[in-house]
């Protein structure tokens, strides 16, 4: 072969392979695409020896993480978590679109770094709510920078809101809710509420929400319409805020989305809709100037709404979501009946027995089917369930509680509760006393008399020692038509002679 011939051959030899590099690297920057590994963004704050060596190694940059994300771990190993947590902004830095660096660092901070930190004093966890909140704001604050339509990031954002900070297997659970809660205030009122002011022109919060939190209040109002009311103090809010970011998100990559993942985001919304339903409201004490959780019942029909669309919509899982469905059914029953609002209560009755026929609703009754059983007796057996039908001392527990939370909810102004608190009560005690004596030969320990209950608890309550406070005694008082109270060494004595003149107003003895 002559050197002509060597020379045509090389170059289409060349040119083959160039062909061929050109189709490769095609292939190389879809797969790089669909990573999210197409942008190297410039390192901030990093020392200018690992500076220049990202910039120099370029591609190689994956090694330097790996390297120190090895380095990090044993940082992490050391407590020493700090100089872990710097190494960490230096990693998401080298690999910014790389959705997976985000989810472990924000998740490595909010779960397992905060819980190497204990508890400072009594219910104090400010240490570990630190580390929570950094983990939340490296997802929210900088993943979401670089990667805006990303829906891992959303869910997993949704997931710290709706798992670490809305339940309750962290013993600091209760403090992250309250930090949490002292920061919304702010935005949303004291009722987290409060779109009118807050979506009024000109409005600072709006803007400091929206810079500080990454928060859309007008996004913000639309979720509430949707899928609330919510209280935005309460983290189940944010949960469904950054899930349905994530679905807004998706929608505008289909092409970059998998099916489960919009399944995932959807039942973040549902779990953290159900949370709220059964934690969603802040019922706070004026007179202790503490507060507590209770239900959203506002929420009923849109959380049965969510139900019958997953059930609908993800049929591996119908027959696990339905049972579910009904598990709320019911609970949704005895909460508005003990809320005192009967109507709504029979109409959500009427729809668990319309939908689960076949299904007892007394789980200690096969023959508790929704046509064999009222709703007061549901209301009464429900009680009786949850404290244990054949222990004495805990039903005498429940019924003290109950008399007690009737009283606390006079106290408060809700005399419907009261009244429904003081007959659920008196419906229990009497169904203990008919099972009592309803079997032969068998004869229970008998409970402590109702009106003695109704004293005992009276009398704990206007004590001057170790009863309510001052305020709250004075409105307990003129709602019984009490006499006003007077300073007294003897002031058990003069209590109990006070309280005697109360009413029997007992149906069961």
């Amino acid at each position: 072969m002559n050197s002509r011939a060597k020379k045509i051959l090389l170059v289409l030899l060349a040119a083959a392979l160039l062909f061929g590099s050109g189709q490769m690297q095609q292939a190389l920057n879809q797969d790089r695409d669909a990573l999210g590994l197409t942008h190297a963004a410039v390192l901030e704050n990093a020392p200018p020896m690992l500076a220049f060596t990202t910039v120099a190694l370029g591609g190689f940059r994956g090694l330097i993480s790996n390297f120190l994300w090895i380095r990090a771990n044993d940082l992490q190993q050391d407590d020493k978590f700090f100089e872990a947590a710097q190494l960490a902004d230096w990693i998401t830095k080298l690999e910014p679109t790389f959705t997976q660096v985000w989810l472990f660092q924000g998740w490595n901070m909010a779960y397992n770094i905060s819980v190497k930190f204990k508890e400072n004093g009594p219910g104090d966890f400010s240490d570990r709510w630190r580390w929570v909140e950094r983990g939340i704001e490296l997802l929210r604050d900088d993943g979401l920078r670089y990667n805006p339509n990303d829906v891992l990031i959303h869910r997993e954002l949704a997931w710290f809101f709706q798992h670490k900070m809305g339940a309750n297997l962290d013993d600091g659970n209760m403090f992250y809710k309250q930090q949490w809660a002292e920061e919304m205030m702010d935005f949303f009122g004291p009722e987290g509420t409060n779109f009118t002011e807050l979506l009024a022109s000109q409005s600072t919060n709006a803007v400091v929400l929206h810079e500080k939190y990454k928060i859309d209040p007008l996004f913000a109002k639309q979720v509430d319409e949707k899928y609330g009311p919510f209280d935005w103090r309460l983290p189940e809010a944010h949960a469904i805020y950054w899930g349905a970011a994530g679905l807004d998100a998706a929608a505008k990559n289909p092409d970059k989305v998998k099916a489960d993942d919009l399944i995932t985001l959807r039942r973040i919304i549902y779990q953290s809709m159900l949370q709220a339903f059964h934690h969603g409201r802040i019922i706070a004490n004026p007179f202790t100037h503490t507060y507590s959780l209770g239900p959203n019942l506002e929420l009923t029909a849109k959380v049965n709404a969510a139900y019958e669309e997953m059930m609908r919509d993800d049929a591996q899982m119908r027959e696990h979501i339905s049972l579910a469905h009904r598990n709320f059914l019911r609970d949704a029953v005895y909460f508005l009946y003990e809320d005192y609002r009967l109507a709504e209560a029979n109409k959500w009755f009427k729809v668990l027995g319309e939908r689960y026929p076949n299904k007892p609703i007394i789980d200690s009754d096969p023959n508790s089917l929704p046509k064999n059983v009222t709703l007061d007796e549901y209301a009464v057996a429900k009680v009786q369930e949850d404290i244990g039908e054949t222990s004495q001392e805990r039903v005498n527990a429940a019924l003290l509680g109950l008399v007690r939370r009737s009283y606390f909810e006079l106290v408060m102004g809700h005399e419907d509760r009261y009244q429904n608190y003081k007959l659920l009560g008196k419906k229990v005690y009497q169904r203990y006393v008919d099972k009592a004596y309803g079997f032969k030969g068998v004869e229970r320990i008998p409970l402590i008399p109702y009106d003695t209950m109704n004293r005992q608890v009276v009398t704990e309550m206007l004590d001057q020692q170790r009863g309510l406070p001052f305020a709250a005694r004075a409105v307990l008082r003129t709602q019984l038509g009490l006499p006003a109270e007077t300073p007294s060494t003897n002031a058990p004595a003069v209590l109990t002679n006070a309280v005697e003149s109360l009413p029997t107003n007992s149906a069961a003895k």
